[in-house]
């Protein structure tokens, strides 16, 4: 039977494993992502849930948060936040991209 160091062990190495295996996806996924003056970020307003972690993260004030009528009937609420890529501000450093939870941001041609 395994002491239970054995298994702090075990499970310490897993998750350096696994550690390393995610942050070689977001390595992957982060080369793949276009930037720079030529490209501009969009939100696609379906998949934001208003999160505002791509306006914290955006040097640029390159991001609004708007309000929009929340369109479920089974919760009454009155306004759900939503962003807006403000596009004379953006860089294309695509900091908001790799921020958000959800992938609603892209990048597109200017």
């Amino acid at each position: 039977m395994s002491s239970l160091d054995d298994i702090n062990e075990r499970r310490a190495k897993e998750a350096a494993r696994i550690r390393l295996a995610l942050n070689k996806q977001r390595g992957i996924a982060r080369s793949n992502i276009k930037g720079g003056e030529g490209v501009v970020a969009f939100v696609k307003e379906e998949l934001c849930i208003g999160c505002d972690q791509c306006d914290i993260v955006c040097d640029d004030d390159a991001i609004e948060m708007y309000k929009v009528p929340l369109r479920s009937p089974l919760m009454k609420v009155e306004s759900n936040q939503k962003a807006k890529i403000i596009r004379d501000n953006c860089t294309g450093c695509r900091l908001c991209v790799l921020a958000c939870p959800t992938d609603a941001i892209i990048m597109i041609d200017r």
